[in-house]
């Protein structure tokens, strides 16, 4: 959710409450202070009964309306000590209207001239009150509403004026990227904590872009200096390995250290890569073909799987394109085709599975890979590679994450490698892992650009 909805919301239902506890309190307390003023003008009318009655004691045996209507009965010497004053609401039967109208009833003792003690009940309309308190109740409702959307309307375009800079800052920061130059920040803002914040984005901006570049000059350099004295070693073990004095022994030393000189070549451009796509060095996407890819890469590790005696099955049922740089597809293709058949027994089989929004690769092997270590740098199972350098799902799950594709793998007697081309946004870099009947798929979220 974002800052501007998230406070407004905030803002909005603080407003709701606040606004509904006032408009129940006045609305109480008017009721209440009508109520009270009824009650007031009932004991005006009893004042002015009993005063009548006192003087012409032969009302005692009416039952007129002066005033209002009223009842008199007799009490008792004992009811009139334990009587008190009552206000209730109550209602009154209207021959004329043939209905019920609603009345505020006050029941009060007196004594009259006789020295006996009377009951008065007296009946005030209270029809125009209660019109009166449906209208108040009507209009604090509509005023209840109106000054609502008019505060919460205002403080959005309050908020929204105030949060601009902010979100003009989230923009560009969404822009910058490391080794480019940086749009102008123009931000213009009296409030101090923004332009603090713009002030250290952009001075984090150098550091970022100053550290990336002496990153990549390292990288660079230190690949450089690492293959020079490679290439040095290589050539002058193919020299010392031509001379004829040497015997079966210290020729399969030479050979062993040729191997571990050629792991470490692999391993030197294989970091370098990593470290490369890791900054993002490629920057430039196309439209890619990967059936086309898959088709020459085959032809490129022919010797490969023919030497091991392996067949491959091609399943083509649609072509694959994704909007992407041409380098890394290749690699990333090269990488999983190439997994496939070094990582697979002799005379077994590599199936490709193509369609228009995925790629599947499936390979025979006896063990099932770690589904939280797979695409961990140097990860390399249990099989009995030990020339890989570990490197090579690593370097997809890089790839993948930084191109409109998932990558996901199971395990089910097989190995399942399966690239799907994103259709919608997902935004998630880590990979997750969901059981699923005993298997394991673990499956890379990213960016997708579409």
């Amino acid at each position: 959710m974002k800052l501007l909805r998230y406070t407004h919301l905030n803002l909005s239902i603080l407003l709701f409450l606040l606004l509904g506890g006032w408009g129940t309190f006045f609305y109480y307390t008017l009721t209440g202070e009508v109520k009270n003023e009824t009650d007031d003008t009932l004991d005006n009318y009893r004042d002015i009964i009993v005063g009548r009655i006192l003087a012409d004691s032969t009302l005692l045996d009416t039952e007129a309306p002066i005033v209002h209507t009223y009842r008199i009965r007799p009490l008792t010497t004992e009811e009139a000590l334990r009587y008190r004053d009552r206000y209730c609401d109550s209602t009154i039967y209207i021959e004329t209207e043939h209905e019920y109208e609603p009345v505020r009833v006050m029941k009060s003792c007196f004594r009259a001239t006789d020295l006996k003690y009377y009951e008065l009940e007296l009946h005030f309309s209270t029809l125009e009150r209660d019109d009166l308190i449906a209208a108040i109740f009507k209009y604090l409702i509509a005023l209840y509403a109106i000054l609502l959307c008019c505060i919460i309307f205002s403080t959005r375009l309050i908020l929204k004026s105030v949060f601009r800079p902010l979100d003009l800052l989230l923009e560009w920061l969404e822009l910058v990227m490391p080794g480019r130059p940086a749009p102008p920040l123009d931000t213009q803002t009296r409030i101090v904590e923004f332009r603090t914040l713009n002030r250290a984005a952009l001075a984090m901006h150098e550091r970022t872009t100053q550290a990336y570049r002496e990153q990549k000059e390292f990288i660079e350099n230190a690949s450089h200096e690492l293959q020079t004295p490679l290439a040095v070693i290589g050539g002058k073990l193919e020299l010392l390995a031509e001379h004829d004095n040497l015997n079966e022994e210290e020729l399969q030393y030479i050979d062993d250290i040729f191997q571990s000189l050629s792991r470490a070549v692999q391993l030197n451009k294989s970091l370098l890569l990593l470290s490369r796509i890791q900054n993002r060095q490629f920057a430039a996407t196309e439209k890619v073909d990967l059936n086309d890819h898959a088709r020459r890469i085959l032809q490129l590790l022919s010797d490969l799987y023919e030497d091991k005696q392996m067949i491959y099955g091609w399943e083509e049922n649609g072509v694959c394109t994704v909007r992407m740089n041409d380098d890394l597809a290749h690699t990333l293709l090269m990488n999983l085709i190439k997994n496939a058949i070094v990582h697979s027994p002799d005379r077994s089989r590599v199936d490709i599975h193509i369609a228009t929004d995925r790629i599947e690769i499936v390979n025979d092997g006896p063990h099932p890979l770690d589904p939280q270590q797979i695409f961990k740098r140097f990860y390399k199972g249990n099989g009995p590679h030990k020339e890989s350098t570990g490197l090579g799902l690593s370097i997809v799950h890089s790839i993948v994450s930084l191109s409109p594709l998932d990558i996901s793998y199971h395990y089910d007697g097989r190995y399942h490698f399966m690239l799907k081309v994103l259709k919608r946004e997902i935004r998630s870099k880590e990979s997750q892992i969901f059981p699923d009947s005993g298997r394991y798929f673990v499956s890379t979220k990213h960016y997708n650009p579409f």
